[in-house]
């Protein structure tokens, strides 16, 4: 089983920093990169497999730097990009041929193989069929299949269930979590419950940096006595909605219940509620944005007042 250590990890784009000194330790298990679009995920997912080089910062499988590795580095991995190229008239089972060959699968092992896979990923029945004819869930699913060919110890999977429907989704869940063991996965994207029950730890990143680290329960602790509930007049909520974090919005008759997440009680009345992974997410993703609100430091002044008022 390999480990992974990026050391201090930074990448430029002419003046934009897309990765900003990321360091991390990554061995069996599945780790789920979270972050909006923009974060950098998909920059260091592209670093870790090679594809990108760092402007600064090492990346080492097993102690030895990823480039002096070469091709013993890239046999490990398997990797599925957001947008994977495909040939739209090959089959599916055609299409899993050419790739175990590109990826140097033993011949005598190839076919066996892509049957596997295959079976694996629910594609056996439609394994003649042409790709142009699959369904996004489908193309999705022999995305899987092909990363999967070498039996790699390292998969990368960046944004996996862009576009599926909720049931491609949750099976897309099933296989991964099904592939974890004696393995290291590394699931990006911004969908919190494709990573909220199957990741064994949770990386947020914003802004090119990793702002919070942790299993499920030790990231959603981390923001306890910041999540808040409050059942609001149509025209409050609207009002609210426009200066703090929504994590939900609900009718409830003629009142809507609102989730905020604040750093402070959002208003007289808000009660506070035990949060949850959505909550870290759109936590993390606003914070600095609204305190630049006028009305927004407006609001909060008038909750200091409340405050000192109550003690």
């Amino acid at each position: 089983m390999p480990e992974l250590t990026l050391d201090r990890i930074t990448k430029h784009f002419k003046n934009k920093i897309a990765v900003d000194n990321a360091s991390l330790t990554l061995r069996e298990g599945v780790y789920g990169f979270l972050g909006a679009n923009g974060a950098g995920k998909t920059t260091l997912l592209r670093m870790i497999c090679g594809v990108l080089k760092p402007t600064s910062g090492e990346i080492r499988c097993n102690g030895t730097e990823i480039g002096r590795l070469d091709g013993d580095y890239r046999y490990l991995l398997g990797y599925l990009p957001q947008d994977f190229g495909y040939y739209p008239d090959f089959t599916a089972k055609r299409y899993l041929e050419y790739l175990a060959a590109c990826k140097a699968v033993p011949k005598d092992l190839a076919k066996g193989k892509v049957q596997e896979m295959l079976t694996l990923t629910g594609l056996t029945g439609s394994q003649h069929g042409k790709i142009r004819t699959f369904s996004g869930g489908m193309i999705r699913r022999l995305g899987i299949a092909q990363a999967l060919l070498n039996d790699p110890e390292i998969l990368i999977l960046d944004e996996p269930t862009a576009g599926l429907d909720p049931k491609e989704r949750i099976r897309f869940r099933n296989i991964i979590s099904s592939l974890s063991k004696g393995r290291i996965i590394i699931l990006s994207t911004h969908i919190v419950s494709d990573v909220e029950f199957i990741a064994d730890k949770i990386l947020l990143m914003k802004q090119g940096r990793i702002v919070k680290q942790g299993t499920v329960a030790e990231v959603t602790e981390s923001v306890t006595g910041k999540v808040w509930e409050y059942l609001a007049r149509p025209e409050e909520a609207g009002r609210l909605n426009d200066i703090f974090a929504v994590s939900s919005l609900k009718n409830e008759g003629e009142m809507v219940r609102l989730r905020l997440v604040s750093d402070k009680r959002p208003c007289e009345g808000a009660v506070l509620a035990p949060p949850g992974l959505e909550d870290v997410y759109l936590y993390h993703d606003t914070r600095g944005k609204s305190s630049k609100n006028p009305i927004f430091e407006e609001v909060s002044e008038h909750v200091d007042n409340l405050e000192r008022r109550t003690l």
